[in-house]
């Protein structure tokens, strides 16, 4: 699938978001997730919906267990977060790039 190429010659990624249930959340998921899209502004972003296909999936648990299943989406890349770190956004971006470019 990769990148897809608007009119102004910038990348746009097709990014869903799929949270876990909730059940033994560790921080605040849905906040971490807006400073996310807000460091992306370009990254069209939303709640994850099967029949979409991704440039990039982001798995969001609220605790270590990261449980969410995830199998029923389709994306090139899917990247699992289960904590609030500062540096969240930084890492996410690195980690679809990796798998972007080929990168173990």
């Amino acid at each position: 699938m990769g990148r897809r190429q608007d009119d102004t010659a910038d990348f746009q990624w097709k990014v869903g978001v799929r949270y876990c249930g909730g059940c033994n959340p560790h921080y605040d998921r849905a906040a971490m997730v807006k400073r996310l899209m807000e460091k992306h502004p370009e990254w069209d972003s939303g709640v994850a919906e099967e029949g979409i296909c991704y440039d990039l999936l982001i798995v969001v648990g609220g605790c270590g267990s990261c449980c969410a299943a995830f199998h029923q989406f389709t994306a090139d890349r899917v990247v699992k977060v289960w904590h609030a770190a500062e540096d969240i956004p930084e890492k996410v971006l690195a980690e679809a790039e990796r798998k972007e470019f080929g990168i173990a």
